[in-house]
Parts: C-alpha cells; structure tokens; sequence
C-alpha cells in the first residue's frame, strides 16, 4: 500500500477515536524531518538481539550532537557472549563508529548515559570466561568518554557492590543518569537470587553499593530514573508460566518446553538513594487471572518525585489460550499511564483502548518525551484496524491533566518505527523540542533506523 493510502486508512481510524472536535488544532504539532537506516547487524543467535535491554537508553543527544549504542556480531564466535559494543554518531557524512571494543566480549547491547560537560558513559557487561561459555561469570563495567576527543575512553570504572552477587551474561540491567547533578545509577541481576543489586556514582565520579531490590518474583527490563537525590524503577515480572494447564497449553501448541511470562508490573522508589534503600517493591497492575501481557514501557521523574510511569496490557496472552480457558471473550489491548509519589497511585488512567475485532487503533509500542517547556508527550507506534485493512504507522499525542483516552494524531515516518529509543531524559538526554528515534521499522528486517521529529508551536484554529 502506498504511503498516502496508509495515512488515509490511519486517519480514519483516527474519527473513531473520542476526543475534542476535529476543527481544533493542537497547540503542539510534531512533524517528522528524517528517517534513514544506520546499520544492519549480523545476527548473533544468542537470546538478547540489539534492542534487548529496552528499558535502558541506547540514544542520546548532546546539543546537535546524537550518538546510539550498537552490537557488533564477533564472526565465528559461539554464543553467548559474541558481541561487542560499538559507540556511533551522527555526522555531517552519515552515521559512524566513533569508538568500539575491540577486546572484551558479551552477550547484550549497552545502555548510554551523558553526563555535562561532555562525558558520554556506556554501561558494559564484559564476560570473564573463555569463549562459548554459556550463563558465565561476568563482570559490570562503565566506560566513560569525552565528547571533545572520541575514541578510547578516559576512564574504565567498576561499579560498587553489596556482598558478593553472581553476575552472568544474562545482566537484565538498567541504566540511568541525572544530568543536573552528575550522577549514575546502574542496576545488575543477581543470576542466583534475582535480586536486582544497585550501584550509585556521585557526582564526585566515586561508586557506592546500594543494596538491593527484592522483587516478590523474578523482575527484568527495568526503565531506572535518577532525578534531584530521587530515584524509582518499573519492571515487569519475568517467569516460566506459573499455571500447569495453561503451560501444558503452551507446549501443545508452541512446541517449546518453556514460556516466560510478563504479566505483572511492579514499581520501587527511594527518596535519597545516597542514603536510604529502595523502598518494599509494590505491585502497580497485573494480567495474571486471565494469562494476559503487560509491557513496561517508559518511566518519567519530576523533581519532587512525581513519577510518570507507561505501559501496555493484553487480557490474553495468546488468542489460542482465550479460546481454550476463557472462551467468548474478546481480547482488549490498552495503553496505560500511571502516576505516582512517594509510592502512593496518584492517577490510572486508559490512554488508548482496542477491542479485538473492532475498528480504531491499538497500540503496540509507546515511549514518553519531555519537551524544553516540560510538557509531556506520548511516541506510539500503533496498527490502525479498519473495513478490511490494518494498517502500521506511528502517532503523538501531548499527556495532559484531563482524564479520559488521548487523541493520537499521525507522526508520518516514511517507514513506521515498531520498537524504539528515544532521547529520554533518563539518559541524560536534556528535555527538547527534539525527539530522536532509533529502533526498528515495519517490514525492515534486522536494520536499525534513525528518525528525528520536531515539536512545533502553532495557534489553535477558530
């Protein structure tokens, strides 16, 4: 379908959605400027592919400056850990590497973090075994660079630990910076307990063990924010599904003997983490009854601790599950936003809801983006249902105080971003009219893309 069809399709899906009448313009448009590929990477077959660790950052933007994280597949190198990281920016002749490993090897990409001036940090999860070691020991590490002299990096730190954690390959670590006070905090799982162990850099650069978090089951992909001495974590459960009929289910018709489970979300908060530990993790949503899916999506701090927190939610995981367990119910897909202090639900609202057969837009992927003003917007990328097509495109809307769904309005990517990055500022990136967008696109294969869109200010129409 050509581009201009896919847009009409969209936008009619768009009439069916709730919201002010249509003569009224936002004050806020979002226009795109560029799309392009960056790089193919050689698959690497060892269970984390280049946009693994989703919750953590892998884009950043320094003033005109934007660099991602990417893994480079070592050739003829068994899995698990055959990939090392590669630091790229882009120029004014494309997109290059700027700086790599050329030593160590491992098994997942690597977050980045700017701190001001102009330190870029990436954090590493550098094997200690030889190589085709599998689920091996490996070691935590932050490289910190100079934006003004890219290449090897000035400093090679070793984050500070509680006890003595077993740390593997599988690290399911996250990654955040406060760019106004200089600080970092890293969070790595303990492969043993699944506790997720917690290491903070003061803005004197010296590293400080934390403690740790104990999750009530086994939680991964965490978005981590770091903001004014403040700091909070969203993960989303991670285990073998839990119910023997719908695993046996599962095997009959997947053919696995395993199904890691993401259906409950949970969410952690100090209000000093260079003093207090986080506080007992508490159980924001759950899809469990019904064997649903939850995603945790994006994670925003204010200074007083306000946290803004996205995700979607699936009723059934799979239809063949519905079918079997729970039949005659249809499968609702939503977009949901919470909002929470001190650990107290503030606000839950449904940004979008999509009913299985219905026509309108479900949402399938979301990121947050601050602007320089502070208003805050919703990225999503979403599959417009109508009579006989769905149709892929991506979509903004501004979060405001009002309840109720948004309106989602189209972001036209030449080529609809699926799962993506954006220059959040829990990298370290500042708020900005600016939104930066590094992922994956529909029908592009294995390519990593780049799209840069823009907020601009227009006048309501009367």
């Amino acid at each position: 379908m050509s581009l201009p069809k896919r847009l009409i399709v969209a936008l009619a899906a768009l009439l069916l959605l709730p919201g002010p009448a249509q003569s009224l313009r936002a004050q806020q448009q979002v226009t795109v400027e560029l799309q392009e590929p960056v790089v193919t990477p050689a698959p690497a077959n060892n269970g984390a592919g280049p946009l693994w660790c989703y919750g953590a950052p892998l884009v950043v933007r320094s003033g005109e400056r934007v660099f991602v994280s990417i893994v480079e597949t070592l050739p003829n190198v068994p899995p698990l850990c055959n990939t090392r990281w590669q630091l790229w920016e882009r120029t004014s002749d494309g997109w290059k590497v700027v700086a790599q490993d050329r030593q160590q090897r491992q098994r997942e990409p690597c977050p980045i973090a700017l701190l001001p001036p102009s330190r870029l940090f990436l954090s590493a999860n550098p094997s200690l075994e030889p190589v085709g070691t599998r689920y091996g020991r490996c070691r935590p590490t932050v490289y910190a660079f100079d934006l003004d002299s890219l290449g090897e990096p000035v400093a090679v730190e070793l984050p500070a630990w509680e006890g003595r954690p077993t740390f593997t390959d599988h690290s399911y670590r996250g990654f955040a910076a406060d760019r106004l006070r200089g600080e970092l905090l890293v969070l790595n799982i303990d492969a043993r307990t699944s506790e997720q162990f917690v290491s903070y850099r003061d803005a004197r650069g010296r590293w400080h063990a934390r403690g740790k978090i104990r999750f009530p089951i086994r939680a991964c992909y965490p978005q981590v924010a770091l903001r004014a001495g403040r700091a909070c974590v969203l993960a989303i459960g991670d285990i073998v599904e839990p119910v023997a009929a719908w695993r046996a289910a599962k095997r009959e018709v997947l053919k696995r003997e395993w199904d890691y489970v993401f259906r409950r979300l949970f969410f952690t908060w100090t209000d000093d983490v260079a003093r207090k530990p986080f506080a007992p993790p508490i159980e924001l949503d759950s899809a469990e009854r019904t064997c649903g899916f939850i995603r945790n999506l994006d994670l925003y701090l204010e200074t007083d601790g306000t946290a803004h927190v996205l995700y979607t939610k699936r009723l059934f995981q799979y239809p063949f599950l519905r079918d079997r367990f729970f039949q005659g119910e249809p499968n609702v897909e939503t977009l949901e936003y919470a909002v929470l202090r001190g650990g107290k639900l503030l606000q839950r609202r449904t940004l979008v809801r999509y009913v299985e057969g219905s026509q309108g837009l479900r949402v399938d992927y979301a990121r947050l983006h601050v602007d320089r003003a502070g208003r805050l917007y919703v990225l999503a990328a979403a599959t417009a249902f109508a009579p006989g097509s769905a149709v892929s495109g991506n979509y903004w809307a501004l979060v405001t105080a009002r309840d109720g769904p948004l309106r989602l309005h189209p972001l036209p990517f030449p080529r609809p971003f699926t799962v993506f990055f954006t220059n959040t500022p829990r990298g370290g990136s500042e708020p900005s009219d600016v939104i930066d967008v590094f992922g994956i696109v529909s029908g592009g294969g294995a390519t990593l893309w780049y799209g840069r869109a823009r907020i601009v200010r227009r006048n309501r129409s009367r």
